[in-house]
């Protein structure tokens, strides 16, 4: 039996019909501070004169595998690269965080070594964190091993620095896609993940903290014409509808990167055709970005300067759809 997303308790197709309802709710809240980007990785106000991105996330059930390996120093890098990651899709710089720590008992040693990883990425992301909160609620949060239960969130504010947003309304077919390397699942598909691959040396490959791209897409943005930029997170390649659908271009990704070992692994254990894995997981690739031809190969070198691995993984089409390898993802 092919153990999917959907089996595993995560149906993306729902999520993404609930996400509809409750956006046509929020619109309803809004006046005429806040920015028309609707279906984007942030939302956009104005604040004066000056347009402010903001966004939320958290770390997901990777939480779930950092106690069972009794290591929680290295999520709080996830929870920033969660929501800065998102920020910089717009082509705004994360300028301050606030995290949200709920905790199913009051544990010094526990929120010390999480506080860790958060001060880390903070420093990476070359983004503060200015204040936050943290609950006790022992009645709401269960921990995978007793008494260990948290949940880890996080909001961000990013400035647009008298830019305009990056949307994806500016791409045009013929644009190349550069794929900046992820460092392997990064904080999705772990519902399913962890379901199937359950030895420690698998744990440890899972807990691998998020990438944070902040500092080479900034420098991208600043020095040279990006017309998209895709955050590959939850529901995987088949989230460029994001920016696809704001200039009603396609993605034709046909050279893509080799996959780490851990997505083999992932693959053999479920089952799951190549198409469900682009639809589901990272593959190696952690964010796209958009620009000219003309422009490619100074983004690879900006790349390359950060320490970051990149090479062009497709184009964009006149033809609507995303596709992967030749496969349709949407």
């Amino acid at each position: 039996m092919t153990f999917t997303y959907s089996k595993a308790g995560v149906n993306v197709r729902r999520v993404k019909q609930m996400h509809l309802k409750v956006e046509r709710m929020l619109r309803s809240t809004h006046d005429s501070s806040i920015l028309p980007i609707h279906g984007h990785y942030a939302g956009l106000l104005k604040v004066g004169k000056e347009a402010v991105a903001m966004h939320t996330d958290g770390v997901g059930t990777k939480v779930l595998i950092a106690q069972k390996l009794h290591k929680y120093d290295t999520v709080g890098i996830d929870c920033v690269a969660m929501n800065v990651n998102d920020i910089i899709c717009l082509g705004a710089r994360p300028i301050a965080l606030v995290d949200y720590l709920a905790l199913e008992r009051a544990d010094p040693r526990l929120v010390q070594k999480l506080m860790k990883g958060l001060v880390k990425g903070a420093r990476e992301a070359q983004c503060p964190v200015i204040g936050g909160e943290t609950a006790i609620m022992g009645d709401v949060i269960k921990g995978e091993v007793s008494c260990t239960g948290f949940d880890l969130a996080a909001t961000c504010i990013g400035s647009m620095e008298g830019r305009k947003p990056i949307t994806g309304r500016a791409m045009k077919p013929g644009n190349d896609v550069i794929g900046l390397a992820s460092s392997g699942i990064h904080s999705n598909g772990l519902t399913l993940a962890r379901k199937v691959l359950k030895s420690r040396r698998w744990l440890r490959e899972l807990l691998k903290p998020t990438r944070i791209y902040v500092s080479p897409v900034m420098e991208m943005v600043e020095k040279l014409e990006v017309h998209g930029i895709a955050h590959i997170t939850g529901g995987a390649f088949s989230k460029l509808s994001r920016i696809a659908d704001y200039a009603r271009v396609g993605f034709e990704l046909d050279a893509m990167p080799k996959p780490q070992p851990v997505f083999n692994a992932i693959q053999r254990a479920t089952k799951l055709s190549e198409r469900e894995m682009y639809r589901t997981f990272n593959m190696g690739v952690g964010m796209c970005i958009v620009v000219p031809k003309k422009h490619s190969l100074p983004a690879l070198r900006i790349a390359k300067r950060h320490k970051f691995k990149a090479s062009v993984i497709g184009r964009i089409t006149g033809r609507k759809g995303i596709r992967v390898n030749g496969l349709q993802l949407d």
